[in-house]
């Protein structure tokens, strides 16, 4: 287990630096003069301008010579400040959110991972249970139930049930609003005497000894972990029933139940620790895709997330900032496949990673 984590991290920066050479071939994509007219703020965009910006930041230089700017930052030749560069945390400016690409996404990001976190709560809970129980009672009422509910949960698209609740828990009912926080709330946390710890407000309510501010936030998050969780617990109702019932149909199985086991203890002991192995690795995998952002889901609720930061900044055109987001993302998710690889050691001792 050791040498495999220690060979998964040494690869770690070859996995990234491919990332960063994808994401740059992307950029790449556009002309000289496209990507200048991403520095020029004036409108409209003078001619001489577009060829001073690119005269200025090497546009036309060879592309492993941008490529290398753009990892290091450049040299202002008018100040003599370096400028720019992935490596030095310099993601570009952020023409929607009016920062630098890397403050914006430290703003975001929180929003996400709160939204994320409460969301695996019920995706992971319910869709493994309900999973187990189907395929325990294969074949019979509660499984074709299950199974009706699942593919009806699979299928309804994202921003239909998203607007479905806001039609019915905000609009009607009046229960449940959109964004992170009420207006009282807002001007709560934004006063001197509430600490922010986290940028998560759930969180930082707890730590500040604010239940109502906790409430209010956890309110808002109702309808989009809603949202998430139904497609999301569905995909893992079916994942893990399909796991569970390949697992039951295994010779150990039947040999546990010979020795005279309780079948309570069989389904405890022997098929879940073994059913769940390939239930982590997708489970993992979607939990990290709702860190990334979930576009639709935070777009419908107006939740101010990467999701709809991403979605603004490509509906806007602001390419800088898609591109930092995407980098981030393909980052967050690199990491994350090694947390899910390493998982399987600990969910199943008979698994060496070698």
């Amino acid at each position: 287990m050791f040498a495999y984590i220690t060979r998964r991290l040494l690869l770690l920066p070859v996995l990234i630096f491919g990332v960063t050479v994808l994401i740059f071939a992307l950029l790449s994509l556009l002309t000289p003069y496209e990507r200048a007219s991403l520095y020029v703020t004036d409108i409209p965009k003078r001619q001489g301008a577009i060829e001073g910006i690119i005269e200025k930041y090497g546009l036309n230089d060879p592309i492993y010579e941008q490529y290398y700017y753009w990892m290091v930052g450049r040299k202002d030749p008018d100040t003599g400040e370096i400028k720019g560069g992935v490596l030095r945390g310099d993601l570009g400016f952020s023409k929607v959110g009016k920062q630098p690409v890397s403050q914006v996404i430290g703003r975001k990001l929180p929003a996400t991972v709160e939204l994320a976190l409460w969301a695996a709560i019920p995706m992971i809970g319910i869709g493994v249970w309900f999973g187990i129980m189907s395929a325990i009672h294969h074949n019979r009422p509660i499984d074709q139930a299950l199974r009706v509910v699942s593919i009806a949960g699979w299928s309804i698209p994202t921003f239909v049930l998203g607007l479905l609740l806001l039609m019915v828990f905000y609009a009607n009912l009046g229960w449940f609003g959109p964004e992170r926080l009420s207006s009282w709330a807002v001007r709560a946390v934004q006063a001197d005497d509430f600490t922010r710890y986290t940028q998560m407000n759930t969180v930082d309510a707890v730590l500040n000894l604010r239940p109502d501010i906790f409430l209010d936030a956890l309110s808002h998050l109702v309808m989009p972990v809603i949202t998430l969780a139904v497609v999301n617990w569905a995909f893992m109702l079916r994942v893990t029933r399909s796991s569970m019932l390949e697992t039951l149909r295994q010779d150990y199985m039947t040999t546990a139940r010979s020795k005279g086991l309780k079948e309570r203890d069989v389904i405890r002991k022997h098929a879940v620790p073994n059913g769940l192995i390939p239930v982590v690795t997708v489970g993992g995998l979607v939990i990290i895709g709702l860190f990334n952002g979930v576009v639709i889901t935070e777009t419908v609720f107006n939740y101010p997330g990467m999701g709809s930061f991403l979605a603004q900044a490509a509906i806007s055109l602001d390419v800088v900032s898609v591109l930092g987001v995407t980098l981030i993302s393909s980052i967050i998710l690199v990491f994350g496949n090694l947390i899910v690889d390493v998982l399987y050691g600990f969910i199943d001792p008979r698994v060496r990673l070698e």
